[in-house]
């Protein structure tokens, strides 16, 4: 008998993302903050309270990780097997399937030891796959709160290089960078300001968050996390952080000063992710222009940078039901792949 509901998990190690299926439809999506390292609670947390609002009988449900990289964890072997342990003991066995990377989606039962390797961090590949079976050239570029995943596929395939994150960060196709978490002293080291080449400090005064809320462009329901100095979260408190970035104070400059600073800091990450872009382009053995197809709370950059380089840009939502497109369907991509990728195999 076929499920009422299909429900997609990404279980990230400072998120976890949920989308919810009916037939193939997608009728909602959530990001939780979830912070791992800070123990397996509150992962419960989150899936119990999940778990409480979906009240059809039969549920099935599709999982894709990368929380196993959290500090919590001695490896990643011992990640997977713990995160597994942990949803196993909230959601029946019987109805869990697991992403596998290459290997698909897995019985619960069949997701031992063994397939640890191929399900750690593979999210980014469920994105792909599905993407895979609705384009034929394009590539995606999922600019989340901490990382961005870039990814080519053609002919119904993915064209990957790598696929454990050592790989991928040598293949450039993820980079660590992000709209929410990424510490500015990780995304440069000098920046311009009233007219002055100026090093900025290795300290944690300020995140990427402080920037994109300056250029208003994070959506405040994806703004989850603490500031770095755990003050509030406006315009001022996010010019003033990011002052300290470079030894002065929020009073020393007008605001429009620290705006100016915050659209720098916007173009060295736009440039870090256009530079990992172009080594995935040259890789392709064709002149063919690909489709980019943007997903993550930041493809708003991704959008920005096919403007700029002349390319066809579309939302990954529009790609998952061409009559119906839910609006944040693309901020948790892996998430609605891994359930469609259960619900197109549950129909075969």
């Amino acid at each position: 008998m076929s499920p009422e509901v299909i429900i997609g998990w990404d279980i990230g190690g400072a998120h976890v993302k949920v989308a919810e299926l009916h037939g193939n439809h997608v009728v909602a999506v959530a990001q939780h903050p979830c912070a791992l390292w800070r123990g397996l609670s509150r992962l419960e947390e989150v899936l119990d309270r999940v778990l409480l609002q979906v009240t059809a009988r039969r549920i099935c449900h599709a999982v894709t990780m990368s929380g196993e990289l959290a500090d919590l964890f001695p490896g990643r072997d011992e990640g997977v097997r713990q995160i597994l342990g942990v949803l196993a003991s909230r959601i029946e066995p019987d109805s869990l399937h697991v992403f596998a990377g290459r290997k698909g989606l897995l019985a619960f039962d069949s997701s031992h030891a063994g397939h640890y390797a191929s399900i750690a961090s593979a999210n980014w590949l469920a994105s792909a796959a599905f993407m895979a079976k609705t384009l034929d050239f394009a590539v995606l570029v999922d600019i989340g709160s901490t990382t961005t995943d870039i990814q080519h596929v053609a002919a119904g395939e993915v064209k990957a290089k790598g696929f454990s994150d050592y790989e991928r960060l040598i293949s450039g196709e993820m980079v660590y960078t992000g709209i929410v978490r990424t510490p500015i002293a990780a995304l440069l080291k000098k920046v311009s300001f009233e007219g002055q080449r100026v090093p900025v400090m290795t300290e944690n005064f300020a995140t990427t968050a402080d920037v994109y809320r300056l250029t208003r462009e994070l959506a405040e329901h994806y703004d989850q996390w603490p500031a770095a100095d755990g003050a509030e979260k406006t315009l001022e408190a996010s010019a003033r952080r990011l002052a300290r970035m470079i030894g002065r104070d929020f009073q020393s400059a007008p605001l429009a000063s620290w705006i100016q600073l915050a659209g720098f800091c916007r173009e060295c990450q736009l440039r870090e992710i256009h530079d990992a872009l172009m080594q995935q382009f040259s890789r392709l053995d064709t002149d063919r222009k690909p489709v980019i197809v943007g997903a993550g709370v930041g493809r708003f950059l991704a959008a920005d940078l096919c403007a700029r380089i002349a390319l066809e840009y579309r939302d990954f939502s529009s790609i998952i039901d061409r009559n119906r497109a839910l609006p944040g369907a693309a901020e948790c991509a892996p998430a609605v792949s891994v359930a469609l990728l259960l619900a197109e195999r549950m129909l075969r």
